[in-house]
């Protein structure tokens, strides 16, 4: 049975990875988040094999800013979202096996699965994942903790070979963040805007097939 190793996708101290375009800057902002989004193993959820749960295409949200403005204020807007299986590139959470048989798999490896930011402009990770939490699911999370275990096995066709991989039942999403004017919320200013990859506390093994 192969296993495939690609790069851990390790959480700094605040369990946020921040990606940065060459523009783009990371301001600090008050934003009501307890902490700093990190979920445990225990808090997690495992989910195997969630057919058609990767979205081939971006799905467009209707962006909503405030009603009512007497002054000058921000907002984030989560302008797009993608049902997205957030994989554990590392080794002992990734498996290929076949022609045909079953495989039987295991997590042999810890690590985390953390957000990840790109963007350009000034913007808070917090605040974008504290609005994908209210406007995607709240089950979105700023990092995941992976454990050992969780045996999974699977059929695999005649001629055909099999890959299982382990990860976040997460997201892919596209963010704007406005700034508006004045006693109107009429009139915006697109302030920033960037992508972001979000894993949720439902994880577990994806499958899928391959003729080589």
């Amino acid at each position: 049975m192969g296993m495939g190793s690609r790069r851990v996708l390790a959480s700094a101290a605040t369990a946020l990875l921040l990606g940065f375009s060459a523009a783009g800057t990371a301001a600090a902002e008050d934003v009501p988040v307890d902490d700093d989004g990190g979920v445990s193993a225990a808090e997690t959820t495992d989910i195997n094999d969630r057919q058609g749960w990767d979205d081939p295409m971006d799905q467009p949200l209707s962006e909503v800013g405030p009603q009512a403005c007497e002054h000058p204020s921000t907002w984030y807007s989560i302008t797009s979202k993608k049902a997205y299986h957030v994989p554990s590139w590392w080794n002992g959470t990734k498996y290929k096996d076949g022609p045909g048989g079953t495989m039987k798999v295991s997590v042999t490896r810890g690590g985390t699965i953390s957000l990840e930011i790109s963007g350009s402009g000034e913007w808070s990770a917090g605040a974008i994942l504290a609005k994908a939490k209210t406007t995607i699911s709240v089950k979105v999370a700023g990092s995941v903790t992976i454990t050992t275990g969780h045996e999974y096995s699977h059929e695999i066709p005649r001629n055909k070979y099999g890959h299982l991989q382990y990860g976040s039942w997460g997201y892919k999403i596209t963010w704007k963040k406005y700034r508006s004017s004045g006693r109107s919320c009429d009139t915006r200013v697109e302030l920033a805007h960037g992508n972001a990859t979000l894993p949720t506390t439902e994880t577990g093994w994806k499958y899928w097939e391959t003729s080589s």
